[in-house]
């Protein structure tokens, strides 16, 4: 009950909002009592124009140098300091087409710093980009990072339709390398006048230590470059264009343009009469219908399954416990871990993967409504399991529990892969530019962070104790809470990460691996096109590209 107080105009001005919503939530109300579809709440949005024409500039990967040259083509050269130090100017030479000589060239690479800087070689459309060669053990072997940074400052020549990035890298580090180099032209604008004039953009790689590019490396990193832009545009895309239902025809369409996978989708009210509690409540109150949608991949001779179950929440309110004014913008990153997963398996597909492979889709739009989820519901989850709902804004837990709980029974999998946008407080376990793994087995933190290092979509360990920290969701009324409030013991984000292994048995059994991308997702107000890098490189060994070898 709440204490009584003094009548003010401020209360008036309550009072008085509250009658003029009086109308909208009485008929939202009478569509329940009249038994309309529930789903029906203020119907679809349309869209401002189809998907398919946002493509933005081409990029492509070639190993070696292309026969593109200035001044008709701007140019930058980029590597750690010390491989460009090394390079012989013949190596290049070609591309500044007689506009630069020799000695030119050597002024230029001995004005570089040691740590990092860059130079203008000819007039504007021609420089060289040094980044350090001292790297921590947390970062990743290449300083893709720095590549990325210098790469989203740079200013494109004013008419220039053309550049070319040419790439300095030891063989090993060419993934990573390519990938900071494609997350720095995003795809995705709306902009009536564009920033920039540029249609066509190369990544010409030269290889440093002697090993060359094969045929599969190249369609590799096409492939890559490819997943990491489409990942970075469905982010960026805003949420009244990617609704749940355009987000499903983007998985589908990404499976019809594959080889021997097939797609299913559960949408709507078929969610809730298959038992899919998670993901139905969560997306109820969306204008457009919750949707789980699965693709999958069956080579011959396959003897593994593989799982990869993104969160795919195309906008966050917060639901009931609504997001604050400065909260809510840029909440339609929370598909990040679906985007980043639907790419990943299109990569992998593409690149020869020999298991069994399957990619969950748990999409849904957290909003608001009469039907919307309440602090205190209960509901009942595809596991069985019943949750005490006590925060609303926790919802990305509720799908993928759903999804991770299909994928093991379901489909089988033995290894799985979860992804999401989960909890804000990643970036006090693991920072900006890491991802926090939680995972049920050791070797697997070994694994994804060396992965982490070598693709660039960097990563570190969560503590996974659910004997010492599950308690942290006890309910007394339901099998468990979706959050917590008060005392913990353990940390939010790993707790979060919990609630999901809880829906599995915690990954007994199987290899479970939980990602929470919140904050490497997106940078200055852009997708940074996270986990395709990682996932492939991560899954690499089942393909036939000696990179991932």
């Amino acid at each position: 009950m709440m204490p009584k107080r003094r009548f003010s105009c401020f209360v008036l001005i309550q009072k008085i909002g509250l009658l003029l919503l009086l109308p909208t939530i009485i008929a939202g109300y009478t569509r329940n009592n009249n038994k309309t579809p529930r789903l029906d709440f203020i119907g679809n949005v349309p869209a401002l124009t189809p998907l398919s024409a946002y493509q933005g500039n081409m990029l492509t990967v070639r190993g070696g140098l292309s026969a593109k040259t200035l001044p008709q083509t701007a140019l930058i050269i980029i590597g750690k300091e010390s491989h460009l130090k090394k390079l012989d100017y013949q190596t290049v030479a070609p591309k500044f087409a007689n506009h630069l000589n020799a000695e030119q060239w050597k002024r230029g690479i001995d004005i570089l710093t040691p740590d990092s800087g860059s130079v203008p070689l000819f007039y504007n459309l021609a420089k060289v980009v040094a980044v350090s060669d001292k790297v921590s053990r947390g970062n990743a072997f290449s300083n893709s990072p720095a590549i990325s940074k210098e790469l989203r400052g740079y200013k494109v020549p004013s008419n220039a339709t053309d550049l070319s990035v040419v790439v300095v890298a030891e063989y090993a580090d060419v993934i990573s390398s390519v990938a900071a180099v494609a997350r720095s032209f995003p795809v995705f604008s709306l902009k009536t006048k564009e920033d920039t004039t540029l249609k066509n953009i190369d990544i010409e790689v030269v290889v440093v230590d002697g090993k060359t590019l094969a045929e599969d490396d190249v369609n590799y990193l096409n492939h890559l470059i490819k997943a990491i832009r489409e990942t970075a545009r469905l982010i960026d895309t805003p949420p009244n264009i990617l609704t749940t239902d355009a987000f499903v025809q983007e998985a589908i369409k990404v499976a019809d343009g594959l080889p021997d996978v097939k797609h299913h989708v559960i949408r709507g009210e078929e969610l809730l009469q298959q038992n899919f509690g998670g993901i139905y409540h969560v997306g109820k109150a969306g204008p457009t219908p919750p949707a789980f949608v699965v693709l999958s991949y069956k080579p011959v001779g396959s003897n593994h399954k593989y799982a990869l179950v993104g969160k795919g929440i195309v906008f966050d309110t917060g639901g009931m416990q609504i997001k604050g004014k400065t909260a809510m913008p840029s909440m339609k990153i929370d598909m990040g871990g679906a985007a980043a997963l639907l790419q990943a398996f299109a990569t992998l597909v593409q690149s020869g993967f020999k298991q069994e492979l399957h990619v969950c889709l748990c999409i849904a739009e957290n909003n608001i409504s009469p039907q919307a989820n309440k602090p205190d519901d209960v509901i009942r989850m595809l596991s069985g399991k019943t949750v005490e709902i006590n925060n609303t804004d926790a919802e990305g837990r509720l799908v993928l529990a759903d999804g991770v709980f299909y994928a093991k029974n379901t489909l089988g999998a033995t290894t799985i892969i979860d992804m999401a946008t989960l909890t804000g407080a990643q970036a006090y376990i693991s920072g900006k530019h890491h991802a926090a793994v939680l995972t049920n087995l050791e070797e697997n933190e070994k694994q994804i962070e060396l992965a982490g290092r070598r693709s660039g979509d960097l990563v570190k360990s969560m503590l996974f104790a659910p004997d010492m920290h599950f308690s942290d969701l006890k309910s007394p009324i339901a099998d468990m809470r979706n959050s917590n409030f008060g005392k913990m013991e353990g940390p939010p984000s790993a707790i979060a990460g919990l609630f999901i292994a809880a829906h599995i048995d915690f990954g007994e059994g199987i290899s479970w691996m939980h990602l929470d991308i919140a904050s490497p997702c997106e940078v200055a107000d852009r997708a940074t096109g996270y986990g395709p890098a990682l996932i492939s490189v991560l899954l690499g060994k089942e393909t036939k590209v000696p990179l991932l070898q």
